[in-house]
């Protein structure tokens, strides 16, 4: 999902990914950063300690690169169904 959107709006993704033993430590705490797992656009942090859905990264991107909001997606069956 990340890259994806990185292609789309041609912004650098940087993705960090370590064992969760060293999100646990003191000099993890000292760079000030959120909770794994997390998302973060520029300084704004999207999501800590919890999943996060492809659109809301994708609005913090537009909201970041000053750029319009995309429009919601539908979801599920039933607004597919029901065209909502």
């Amino acid at each position: 999902m990340i890259p994806v959107l990185g292609d789309k709006y041609e912004v650098k993704i940087e993705v960090m990914s370590k064992p969760k033993a060293e999100y646990m430590t003191d000099e993890y705490f000292e760079l000030d950063l959120p909770v794994a797992p997390a998302v973060m656009v520029g300084d704004e942090i999207v999501v800590e300690g919890s999943d996060v859905s492809q659109d809301e990264i994708e609005v913090s991107i537009c909201r970041h690169l000053d750029l319009p909001q995309p429009e919601p997606g539908k979801k599920g069956f039933l607004g597919r169904l029901f065209n909502r």
